[in-house]
């Protein structure tokens, strides 16, 4: 059984207590190297705001990387129903935060998502959850976007899925070419939004400020 040390933030959500687990074996072995780094830089890892920082950093990267221990699937299908609804479902402005695989920088923006029910519909609030547990992994946007078009469209078999994603890169906005308002947006549709009409639908409601 892995050893963890845990961090219990005590915060309600859904009728269960969040709580983050740390493996302390990746935790120490991250934490080392992240201080020789500190000192590759021409930091004193030793002075009093850096002393904790290496376990900090070690800590937080296990979070942002959680998503390799998800099943993506496995979260759509724990709330799966059988209903008779074909028209289309939307979930727009989902929040996206993941981190660059070229540069490790982090980059974050919004998700719109719909699909059209085949015979079953999903808890609105696991469509969130996929995107999480894909985004929470070192990715680049086209991939991350093509990964949760593929898992919902593979999972649910709907007539068809929406996926655009709408962020913005520190990588772009940090470092090289310093555009710090630059936008990428990158989409993917299987099925039924792979017609005009349907897709132009989809854009009108994601555009559309219906609240």
């Amino acid at each position: 059984m892995e050893d963890h040390t845990i961090d219990n933030f005590g915060e309600e959500n859904e009728g269960y207590i969040k709580i983050d687990r740390y493996n302390t074996a990746k935790t120490r072995s991250i934490s080392n190297h992240y201080t020789d780094i500190l000192s590759q830089l021409g930091e004193n890892p030793q002075r009093e705001g850096l002393i904790k920082t290496p376990e900090r950093v070690a800590k937080a990267l296990q979070y942002l990387t959680h998503g390799y221990d998800l099943d993506p699937a496995k979260i759509l299908r724990s709330a799966m129903f059988k209903e008779d609804y074909s028209q289309m479902v939307v979930v727009k402005d989902i929040e996206v935060y993941s981190m660059c695989e070229h540069h490790m920088l982090p980059f974050f923006g919004k998700a719109h998502i719909a699909y059209i029910p085949n015979g079953h519909i999903v808890g609105l609030s696991k469509i969130p959850r996929v995107v999480d547990a894909f985004a929470r992994r070192l990715q680049v946007q086209e991939r991350l976007t093509n990964e949760i078009r593929d898992c919902i469209q593979e999972t649910l078999q709907p007539a068809g899925v929406a996926v655009v994603i709408e962020c913005q890169h520190m990588c772009m906005a940090m470092r090289g070419i310093q555009k710090q308002n630059s936008v990428t947006t990158t989409s993917a549709f299987t099925g039924e939004f792979a017609h005009d009409k349907t897709r132009a639908e989809f854009l009108r409601l994601i555009t559309a400020n219906l609240h």
